[in-house]
């Protein structure tokens, strides 16, 4: 494959992607409750407990036996006897008899012998220790019931569920403060170039400042992955050998910023086809941007050889990259969309050259009134401010030869 004689499709090169991701071994740390945002589960969280533990409250009335009530009407009111009422944060000791009633608020621990709550409003307050009922409630009406949430025994997150703000709430709600989850994945990032420098440092004639390992590692972040930059390595075969010896010794996958086009300068798939078995799966795939991309196995580490261009680096890493992170860190595939969509009108023609998918970066404007618009956002694929001025790309699929302006198009939002 060295030279890069066998492009692929997009097609190919992700089926060759997962069929060689090798086995999730992810290690299971414990982490309390509050760090857990993000993280993936590695057990199945069992409740220890009913939530809620009492039956209680969902409306503010009156706590009641069904039974008193029944037959109650506006014009045959029911009568019953105000003998107390449910304090917030308190557990009632006794309850009222037969006839009788407590207020309570929502979220108040039914008092025993109560099994419904009627609402203030089907009711009349006649005096301080009497109360018309005007509308009849049933059995558990306004009342949710012991484990009626979330049953003692009952699984609340599975294995491989990634955990967002509602589930810490109801783990919270279980009185749990630690759980088990998958060690973030681990992704090293090494720029590769004589001509490129530390981006803070001031770029000589001939230098360029290193912007890839920036973004990469943010990308890398926002997915919830560990990032670590081992530096810039230069055109020599020796230092750059070292540096990704040393990234995949530790990482899950590695990722190489300008090692993938080919020319004499260019070493990384000669490095990387040093780095262990299978070895390199996909040297260019036909994307634009980003065909040049390297796909690799090394043991049981994913490496990438990604194209210098911000812009090819990025699609590269959101075609490829991505895929593979989220394998790692045991993600259960829930068949849900991975991503964010928004149909909008195209608002020009765009050419495509057959054979090859184009993804197209787009900018969407929502005028009052009237449906989404895309509005493309051309430039070169090393021409950074296009991604920041665009809220997403669209796919121009390999056999089409472009898409009409007013076609409805699906704009993949960026996170």
């Amino acid at each position: 494959m060295l030279g890069r004689s066998n492009v692929v499709s997009l097609d190919k090169a992700l089926l060759l992607l997962h069929q060689h991701l090798p086995p999730c071994h992810s290690r299971i740390i414990s982490l309390p409750l509050e760090e857990t945002l993000g993280r993936v589960c590695a057990e199945d969280i069992i409740s220890p407990e009913n939530l809620p533990p009492y039956p209680r409250s969902t409306m503010d009335g009156y706590a009641v036996r069904a039974r008193d009530t029944f037959g109650a009407s506006e014009k045959l009111p029911a009568y019953l006897e105000v003998s107390g009422e449910v304090a917030m944060g308190e557990f009632p000791e006794q309850g009222p008899q037969p006839g009788g009633c407590y207020a309570i608020a929502t979220g108040g621990i039914l008092p025993p012998g109560t099994d419904a709550v009627i609402m203030f409003e089907h009711t009349i307050r006649i005096d301080d220790n009497m109360v018309e009922v005007v509308q009849p409630v049933a059995a558990s009406a306004n009342v949710i019931a012991v484990g009626e949430d979330i049953a003692k025994g009952e699984i609340l997150l599975s294995k491989g569920h990634c955990i967002r703000p509602p589930d810490i709430g109801l783990l919270a709600g279980v009185g749990l403060d630690s759980i088990s989850v998958f060690r973030r994945v681990r992704v090293g990032i090494i720029s590769t170039g004589d001509e490129i420098i530390p981006y803070d440092q001031h770029p000589e004639p001939g230098k360029i400042r290193d912007t890839n390992s920036a973004s990469l590692a943010a990308e890398v972040r926002n997915i919830n992955a560990k990032a670590t930059f081992y530096g810039i390595a230069s055109d020599n075969e020796k230092n750059m050998e070292t540096l990704v010896q040393q990234a995949k010794a530790i990482n899950d996958v590695v990722l190489l910023s300008g090692s993938s086009s080919v020319g004499t300068r260019d070493l990384g798939e000669k490095v990387i086809a040093k780095m262990g078995s299978p070895g390199i799966l996909v040297h260019g795939v036909s994307v634009k941007p980003g065909k040049p991309v390297i796909i690799a196995r090394a043991d049981d580490t994913m490496i990438f050889g990604l194209p210098g261009h911000p812009v090819s680096a990025a699609v590269a890493f959101d075609l490829f990259v991505r895929p593979a992170i989220i394998h790692f860190s045991g993600v259960t595939d829930s068949g849900l969309p991975q991503y964010r969509t928004i149909k909008a009108r195209l608002m020009r023609n765009l050419n495509s050259a057959s054979g090859r998918t184009d993804f197209i970066r787009m900018k969407v404007s929502i005028p009052e009134g009237r449906e989404p618009e895309a509005y493309p956002i051309l430039g070169k694929s090393g021409a950074m401010s296009t991604m920041v001025k665009a809220h997403g790309f669209i796919e121009i699929a390999e056999k089409l030869q472009g898409l009409k302006e007013g076609e409805i198009v699906e704009v993949r939002l960026f996170d």
